[in-house]
């Protein structure tokens, strides 16, 4: 005897509630869309040869705002900058961007975006954007920037969105526009390599004068936009790759997210690719780091490093992250307005001249190596000696 059509319809509900339990019972209950499966990471990241680079900004912007602002977009020193990067052989940088260069002008601001990456591409330079970050100032604002502080690193480097958006859960949603917009304005553009949408999640800024303006409770608030901003970029879909690093927290933990804080537990359990940070002035350390994220199955990046006063040099740190083929990418290329050369202890101790050993940073603004050793190290590396 035949089944009833209206016994087989109850027959197919009955198995599409049992696909859809086992599906919500095998996924991750921490994750959000459709993360890319280790087989395509892996694909992507074997597709391209090994990324070593900087966190790039140019020599005459203090910070994010000043870099893309349409009155101080310096694309001479960009173009002259990237190309010291691309001659001792990077082809790859980390560059921050800001969500209130899209609410003050969506269409310059891209359009922007669209010259940096022509004159990027003519150096052979793939780029990661990085659309929100939690590190320096709460208070971030349009306009002329402060003059840099003198020999105070980073005096002028600005949070995105800033305490006033993060810590109003109301308010999240006013980033979507600027999220959806540039990832979809480059999600198929060759040029763009990777997306790291939020930097050091829950880095809680305690300068003078910065840490009254800080959020309280602030990992509360950057996980609740955290999960957004993973929820617009996946419905986005972009070519590349999604990535948050970790940046912080008990290194014996990091390869068990189920002992981790639940910002970086989140970060880990979304990422397509792995990145993280690695300042550490013991190599062991470093080493460690990258055993623990070895367990997740995924390419590594390391996305900031290279502290030199703190024993975390290209000599320690390069050959370590090439051996285990993890992208290197370290903080600042050209001495300026940041004033990186100078360390985060410069916000406690007075520096009155230029340090003997540099903090960050490669090159003078005359195209000088700091230390001509280093160019021949990271040429040898690359390829380029």
């Amino acid at each position: 005897m035949g089944i009833k059509l209206s016994n087989l319809f109850v027959l197919l509900m009955m198995f599409g509630i049992f696909v859809m339990s086992c599906a919500e019972k095998t996924a991750p209950k921490n994750q959000i869309g459709e993360r890319w499966s280790k087989e395509r990471a892996w694909e992507w990241y074997n597709s391209h040869d090994w990324l070593v680079g900087t966190n790039f900004n140019p020599s005459t912007a203090i910070n994010q705002l000043e870099f893309w602002q349409a009155e101080t977009f310096d694309i001479e020193t960009i173009d002259r900058e990237l190309g010291w990067s691309a001659d001792i052989g990077m082809n790859i940088h980390r560059v921050f961007l800001h969500n209130l260069l899209w609410k003050q002008d969506s269409v310059g601001f891209l359009q922007r975006l669209e010259t940096f990456l022509a004159t990027a591409d003519k150096h052979n330079l793939k780029i990661m954007f990085v659309l929100l970050d939690d590190v320096w100032h709460p208070v971030p604002k349009l306009g002329k920037q402060p003059e840099p502080v003198p020999h105070l690193h980073n005096s002028g480097w600005v949070q995105s969105p800033g305490a006033a958006i993060l810590g109003d859960t109301t308010r999240h949603d006013e980033l979507e526009p600027y999220i959806k917009g540039v990832l979809r304005k480059f999600a198929n553009d060759k040029r763009v390599l990777y997306w790291d949408l939020y930097n050091e999640p829950d880095n809680v800024a305690n300068q003078q004068g910065r840490a009254e303006l800080e959020l309280k409770d602030k990992h509360i608030y950057s996980l609740a936009l955290l999960k957004k901003v993973f929820k617009w970029a996946r419905e986005v879909n972009p070519s590349q790759p999604l990535t948050v690093g970790i940046w912080k927290g008990n290194v014996n933990h990091w390869g068990t997210p189920d002992s981790l804080p639940a910002v970086d537990r989140f970060m880990l359990e979304n990422s397509d690719v792995i990145s993280f940070h690695a300042y550490d002035n013991n190599m062991n350390i470093v080493k460690k780091k990258i055993s623990e994220l070895e367990k997740y199955g995924r390419p590594l990046l390391c996305t900031e490093y290279m502290a030199r006063t703190n024993n975390n040099t290209f000599k320690n740190m390069l050959p370590i992250l090439k051996e285990n083929n993890i992208a290197a990418i370290n903080w600042g290329l050209v001495s300026g307005k940041t004033n990186t050369i100078y360390p985060w202890e410069s916000w406690q101790r007075k520096f009155t001249a230029e340090p003997e050993i540099w903090f960050h940073d490669i090159f003078r603004k005359d195209g000088t190596p700091f230390d001509p050793a280093e160019i021949e190290l990271i040429k040898s590396l690359t390829g380029r000696k």
